[in-house]
């Protein structure tokens, strides 16, 4: 439906990273921290988003394969490898724009 493929949404993303890596993701994937991945509530499972850091203008494609946050008001976890490209690492979170994508490359 359309309205899943306009997805869009604003707010603050988190990431994680070593003491979740090589767990078991909630659509079956092992997770690793520096593949480009995220966790988002909603979203289905195995689609991809672009994440856009509001700060620097950097932005990433990420694959959804888990659930969460489950933190506070955050709208996406991120792994380590996605955060570190939009550069959210050293601060632990960052504010984002995120969109639905139809692929890895899109």
């Amino acid at each position: 439906s359309n309205t899943v493929r306009k997805f869009s949404q604003t707010g603050v993303a988190s990431w994680y990273g070593r003491q979740f890596h090589g767990r078991k993701t909630a659509s079956g994937d092992t997770f690793d921290m520096n593949e480009l991945t995220a966790a988002h509530r909603s979203l289905p499972l195995n689609c991809f988003i672009r994440v856009t850091n509001k700060d620097n203008g950097k932005s990433v494609v990420v694959k959804v394969n888990d659930r969460g946050p489950f933190h506070g008001n955050r709208v996406l976890d991120l792994s380590y490898g996605a955060a570190k490209r939009l550069g959210i690492t050293n601060s632990g979170t960052g504010r984002v724009s995120i969109e639905r994508v139809d692929g890895p490359n899109s």
